[in-house]
Order: C-alpha cells, then structure tokens, then sequence
C-alpha cells in the first residue's frame, strides 16, 4: 500500500471523528484536533516507513541466508561426487588390442601393442634335382661313379623375434640334408645325416651403441657370418652352392650350426667382429663312447673387418680380411688320435661323396685361416671374390705317428659375377657387411604382367689341398676346379628358381710319394626349387 493511499485513508478517519465534535465545539477547538490528527498521521507515517525498512532488511538477510545454503549444498554435493568418482574407477578409452599380426616378407609375426616385444615364423625350403656326367681318370680313381638324383638340401624352420626391443632371439631346426650324411653305422656319424639338427639357438643383445654405431653381444648356435659368402644367406647366394674354398674354411672353427659367444659391432661403413667358437651341433663329444669313439670338444676363435670403402646410390665397393684359429682340435678318446680334415664336395651336393680331400691329418695341433674378401656393385652388376690361406700344425704329443711333422699349407679361392638382365640390384646389409638378395621390382603374375627378376652368374672356383709331396710326411688331397654358370629367376620376394651348370676337374694323384693318377672330371646339371620366409 502506498504512503499517499494511508494519508488519505488517515485523514477520511479524522473528519469522520472530526464531524461530531464539529457540530458541538467552535471553529478553534476543530483546529486544534486537525493539528493534533497531523501529528499522529505524522507519526504513523515515521512507523510505516521504519516498518518497511525493517521488512526490507529482513529480506535481504533471508535471501542471503537462502544464498548461502545453496552454495553450501552445492558444495556439499561436489565433494559427495568426488569421493564417488574417487570409489569408483574412471573408464578410460579402450585400451589397444594386446598383439599385433603381420607379415612381413609373408613371415608371420606377432608383436605386442607397444611393438617392442614381436615373434615370428620362418622356414625356409631349398630342394636340389640334378645329375652327374662323371669320369674317372683311371680304374684307381676314388670314387668311380657319382649319383644322381635329388637332394632336401635345407628344410628349416623356427622362431626368430625380440624381447624388449634390445634381446633377440631364434630356434630354427633343420630338417634337410637328406643326402649330406652316411648315417647309419658309418663311423662318426648320427642316424639321418650328421649335418641334421638344431641349425640355430641363440639370445642377442643389442641394447649397447657405442661410438655411434650398433653393438650385439650373442651366444648359442648361430651362422656365424665370417668371410663375405657365409656372411650372405643361403636364400641370396648367386649359386646353389658356395666356393668350396669357402666351405673348407668354415668348416674349421666357424660356419653353421656353430657353438659359439662373442660381438660384433657395426655402422653402415665398418663391420668388426669376434666370436669363441665350439664344436658344431651334432659333434660327437663323450669320453666314455666306444660306437662310435667318444670325442673331447674342440674350441676355436674368429674375427672380421669388413665394410664398405666406396658407396653411392647405385654402385659400392666393399673390401675385408678374416682370420680363424683352431685352438684345440678334437681328441678321439678311444684311439688318441687328434686329426683335422679339409674336404668338401665338388660344389654340389645331390651326392655327398668329396672329390678333393686331405684326408685326416695327424697330430693336428692347432690351425689358422687368413683370408681377404672384395666386392664391387654397379647398378645391377656385382663382382665378388675371396683367397684363402691354410696353415696345420702338426705338433699334438699323442705318441702316433708321424712324430715330428711340419705344418701343412694350402691356399684355394674364387671370383664371381652377377647381372640382373631385369634391371634389380643387390642392396647392402650392414648388419652382416654382405650383400642381400635380389628382390623383384615387378614380382610374375599371370594377371599383372610381372614377370619377377632373372639374373645370369658366373663363377671360377679352385682349391689346392697338396703340400710337400715327394715326401711321407706330405698330403696329396688334390686341386680341385669348377667353373659354374648359372640362371636364377626370382619369381617373387619368396620364390626362387636357380638352374647352374658345373664342368670340375680334380687332378690328384695316388699319395704324396706316389704321382699315380687317381684324378677325375665331371659336368653337372642341378636345378633348386626355393621358397622362404
């Protein structure tokens, strides 16, 4: 209600009291009641205005009370929210798939989420046909026929992968060599051909990067990658068999299915490594053996510099020098005997029988391989060779014969060339300082025109395993030569095909004091089918 409204309401009150008194008193006495009646409408007025500021106030202070309480409540409930959210666990994003599937190179591979834990399946599968046209020199030549037919040369297949990004591994078993072993009861032999079995079990650590480069400190049965050809994967090799100067010097202290601990470090130019090696898997080693005698373990050494002096977008020079030690050759605990043997087969091996050969050497007491490597890229040509020097001590005090004897010296090596008439080029692996395969820029297929890549080879290989003939002490083993062409067709990264032609001639004679000829010739034909991932 507004002031005015209770002004005139007041002032109709007071002349409705005014009236009677209006009519029974004189004009000065209505005055006075007129004045007395302002008054109190006067004071009424100061009631009602300090009435409404009281109200006022009181609102003020409700609607802050009010104000406050919210607040208060909201902060209440905040803090209830919290301690909820607090109880109960966030749901975050979804976390990522714990494994990852690929297929790299078609190798199947399963790697965790992070990428720094992966294993992955590989095999690979190298099948040899093929055929001999051989002919002894004479009626006393050993052998006088060799056999032809086919051969699972290698038929492997394992695990490779990492643990933690720096610890590599791989468990690889060989099923092949259907005919690189007697077998049987042949004395120092194992049912199934002696080269069967664990071809690969090692751990690797590669956490180390020294002096700018990368480092691996591994241990366990390995390829060990010394000299340039067994450096390079039998997947990428030009031929189907490497130089048999090569295989003699692996087949000392180093090569395949090899015991083995030791380093290797490297960066895209330099390679430098060296391994403490052991007898191979397979190797007979027992003391109480009596069929076949039991055998002490053998232990050697090697070590590479090896790398790249020139290279450039299409074209390299690669240079190295190798040494190996036989430290401790392997003792025959029944016999006593402690011998070393330099053979191998003439380049193919559908039939297993060595043409040149020194035969066991006694009293072997040690032995060293130096050998230097080259190679050259340009384009999708290469050219690559190796020599080899041999060295036997003949010193071991195992009271047999020939007491005495001075060491023995042999040399052999190759030189061989490559064209990819399609084009393609060998690109380097620094890891191993070799040369990897050829990999098609236009794999076959029917359907897309491809037709993968095709590369010609050629390779002079010679080894010569006699030494001090005319006398008793020497060794006639023969000096073998191959020369091999080759057509290889990658047909795919997974594929290949290779066909090589070999024409060899051993000359050799009867024994080191006796120039009889018991030497022979040989063509061959052999074909490879391949696959591996």
């Amino acid at each position: 209600m507004s002031r005015t409204r209770i002004a005139a309401t007041a002032i109709g009150l007071a002349a409705a009291l005014a009236a009677p008194h209006a009519q029974a008193q004189s004009a000065s006495s209505s005055e006075q009641e007129i004045a007395l009646l302002k008054q109190q409408l006067k004071m009424l007025e100061q009631k009602l205005d300090k009435l409404q500021s009281q109200t006022a106030a009181n609102t003020a202070a409700t609607a802050k009370a009010r104000l406050e309480a919210k607040a208060e409540a909201r902060s209440e409930a905040k803090a209830v929210v919290a301690n909820a959210n607090a109880a109960i666990p966030l749901k975050g994003p979804a976390p990522a798939s714990g494994v990852v599937v690929t297929m790299p190179n078609n190798r199947p591979t399963i790697c965790t989420a992070d990428g720094v834990n992966c294993v992955g399946i590989t095999g690979r599968v190298h099948w040899d046909v093929g055929g001999y046209d051989y002919r002894p020199n004479t009626a006393a030549t050993v052998p006088q026929k060799l056999d032809s037919g086919e051969n699972v040369r290698r038929a492997r297949i394992g695990l490779a992968g990492k643990f933690f990004n720096d610890w590599n591994f791989a468990l690889v078993y060989d099923f092949g060599g259907s005919s690189d072993g007697f077998g049987g009861a042949a004395p120092g032999s194992l049912p199934g051909g002696g080269v069967s079995g664990v071809e690969n079990a090692y751990l690797s650590y590669t956490g180390l990067k020294p002096f700018g480069g990368k480092m691996a400190i591994e241990g366990g049965i390995m390829d060990l990658p010394y000299t340039l050809d067994e450096a390079t994967s039998s997947n990428d090799i030009m031929f189907m068999e490497r130089a048999s100067a090569g295989i003699v010097a692996t087949s000392i202290a180093a090569g395949d299915f090899r015991s083995a601990v030791g380093t290797r470090w490297y960066n895209d130019q330099l390679w430098i490594g060296g391994y403490v090696t052991g007898p191979s898997t397979g190797a007979i080693h027992s003391a109480s053996s009596a069929a076949p005698n039991g055998a002490s373990e053998q232990y050697g050494a090697v070590a590479r510099v090896a790398g790249q002096a020139v290279s450039g977008k299409d074209y390299s020079l690669h240079l190295g020098g190798n040494a190996e030690w036989l430290i401790q050759p392997s003792r025959n605990m029944v016999t006593g005997a402690q011998t070393v043997t330099l053979n191998d087969r003439p380049e193919l091996r559908i039939d297993p029988t060595a043409l040149a050969t020194t035969g066991a050497i006694a009293n072997a007491s040690g032995a060293q391989v130096y050998s230097v490597e080259a190679a050259a890229t340009y384009g999708p040509l290469i050219l690559q060779g190796e020599c080899f020097w041999y060295n036997i001590d003949r010193s071991a005090n195992t009271g047999l014969p020939p007491l005495g004897a001075p060491s023995l010296k042999f040399q052999g090596g190759y030189a061989q060339a490559g064209y990819v008439l399609t084009g393609e080029g060998r690109s380097y692996n620094a890891a191993n300082a070799a040369y990897g395969g050829v990999k098609p820029a236009h794999p076959f297929s029917l359907e897309g025109g491809g037709w993968g890549a095709w590369e010609v080879a050629g390779r002079f290989s010679t080894i010569d395993l006699n030494d001090q003939l005319g006398t008793a002490t020497g060794i006639a083993g023969g000096r073998q030569t191959v020369y091999t062409a080759a057509l290889n067709w990658y047909v795919n990264g997974n594929v290949r095909f290779m066909l090589d032609y070999l024409h060899g001639t051993v000359s050799r004679q009867a024994s080191p004091v006796s120039t009889a000829d018991v030497g022979s010739k040989f063509d061959a034909v052999a074909m490879r089918t391949q696959f591996a991932f």
